[in-house]
């Protein structure tokens, strides 16, 4: 019978710097004295004057201690994984050290000649920061809680809503209203008792994210809105950390890491944002449950790999993902020397009002259209008043949640609808926040409609405020 015997990196000088060897043995007796055959120098760093294993040697065989069991007759099967792990004095460069609870954990690791204990020791000494506890912060926390990462930062002020159970798999149905980083600690606390975490319920802010984000070694962009991913991108090269980006809508992700080793940064790629709802949200185009578990555990990846300095990063790579397809594509990126926060005479050198640049809560423009709240409606209705309440929203939002009388026509569809209204109607507009029917708005008062409404806050303000008995979404 052989084994695959992985060699420790402080003894790989006898072997060649091979750091692995296969080695005859049906017990883990047998497989010593093979090795020693093999090279001799090896005895003396395992086993003492008396030939008993050195106190300071463990012994895996398949991930279980042989030490524990203090029996060196434990069988060895064919092909079974063989790990030799001496104790590092101090760790290497002031690495902390594992405990025998922690060798055993990460036996798996361990066992993987590039990544050894003293990447594990790296990991076990990194921080990182995820901004947003959802779609792509759930697999990203729950991996890196599990590879061992000491200590995780989360950022997030919202609460679990029914919806993110889609995808969001860091939560249940038994934590429903409640806080999310609160939460998600209680969850990650639970598959790795050996995690500090850092509970940041809070939304991320021109005013608090500096002082956040200095604590940690590199930063994961969880975040689902743009003036959020331009504040971490902003902040993480002010700092000099690395980005690990990912993006997700409907059926189609995005990975990439920016700002690391000289790298690209998110401005590169987009210098601006696209204008307000130009680009829906995730909310209201959708998003297949499984696309932030593939994107998510690509953005964990990446961290692990720049943690431990092993393999190659996503750094100036754009990887594009299509679930539908199931097809990977990769562009090249290049670091942007006119670039306003990472280029060579950058004009953004501190942190800037993200909402003004994403055009977001700015004056609205003069249009011909008023605005109605779900309260002055719901008066209406029940007076007896009927104007047309126009639901512009997908078939799908339909089935979710509606106001009963209401006239269902989706947006792509309007303009195609036109002469089914008169012009002098009462027209309502709604949507799901009331954003997208704005665009309706003024669609139909471009159309001479003389008396349209927005209604704001769409459904989701009816639910909460008059018929919480509509689901939210």
């Amino acid at each position: 019978m052989s084994s695959q015997i992985k060699i420790p990196s402080p003894l790989r000088r006898f072997t060649g710097n091979q750091s692995s060897i296969t080695v005859a043995g049906e017990t883990v007796s047998e497989v010593l004295e093979n090795i020693f055959n093999q090279h001799p120098e090896i005895r003396p760093h395992l086993l003492d004057e008396t030939d008993a294993l050195r106190h300071f040697v463990n012994i895996y065989v398949n991930g279980v201690d042989v030490r524990e069991q203090r029996n060196l007759e434990t069988p060895v099967l064919h092909g079974e994984d063989v790990h030799i792990i001496p104790s590092i004095a101090g760790g290497s460069d002031g690495l902390p050290e594992l405990d025998q609870s922690e060798l055993r954990r990460y036996a798996r690791h361990l066992s993987l000649p590039e990544f050894g204990i003293e990447g594990q020791q790296k990991l076990k000494a990194s921080k990182v920061l995820v901004v947003g506890t959802g779609g792509l912060g759930s697999p990203v926390l729950l991996y890196l809680a599990a590879a061992g990462v000491g200590t995780l930062g989360l950022v997030d002020f919202d609460v679990v809503d029914e919806s993110n159970l889609q995808r969001q798999v860091l939560f249940g149905v038994n934590v429903l209203g409640e806080s999310k980083t609160q939460s998600a600690s209680k969850r990650l606390a639970e598959l790795n008792p050996n995690l500090t975490i850092d509970v940041h319920e809070m939304r991320l802010t021109s005013d608090n994210a500096i002082e956040i984000i200095q604590n940690y070694d590199l930063v994961i962009d969880g975040t689902d809105n743009f003036q959020t991913r331009y504040l971490v991108n902003d902040a993480c090269v002010i700092l000099r950390k690395p980005n690990v980006y990912g993006s997700i809508f409907r059926f189609e992700g995005q990975a990439s890491v920016f700002n690391y080793e000289e790298g690209p940064c998110y401005r590169c790629l987009y210098p601006e944002p696209p204008p307000p709802g130009l680009v829906p949200s995730c909310a209201e185009g959708g998003v297949l449950g499984v696309l932030p578990g593939i994107i998510g555990c690509i953005q964990a990846n990446e961290a692990i790999k720049i943690i431990t300095g092993i393999g190659k990063t996503l750094k100036g790579r754009f990887l594009l993902y299509d679930a539908l397809d199931m097809e990977f594509h990769e562009v090249s990126l290049k670091r942007n020397h006119e670039c306003s926060v990472c280029g060579d005479h950058p004009t953004v050198t501190e942190l800037i009002d993200y909402e003004q640049f994403c055009g977001i809560n700015q004056p609205e423009p003069e249009h011909n259209w008023s605005e109605i709240t779900v309260n002055e409606l719901n008066q209406r209705l029940q007076s007896g008043d009927s104007p047309i309440i126009l639901d512009i929203r997908e078939d799908y939002e339909v089935m979710l949640a509606q106001i009963k009388g209401s006239t269902h026509i989706p947006m792509n569809q309007v303009s195609t609808h036109l002469d089914d209204f008169d012009q002098a109607d009462e027209i309502i507009v709604l949507c799901r926040s009331g954003v997208r029917s704005q665009k309706i708005c003024t669609l139909l008062t471009e159309h001479n409609f003389k008396n349209v409404k927005n209604l704001q806050g769409g459904i989701r303000a009816w639910s909460l405020n008059i018929d919480p008995s509509i689901p939210l979404y």
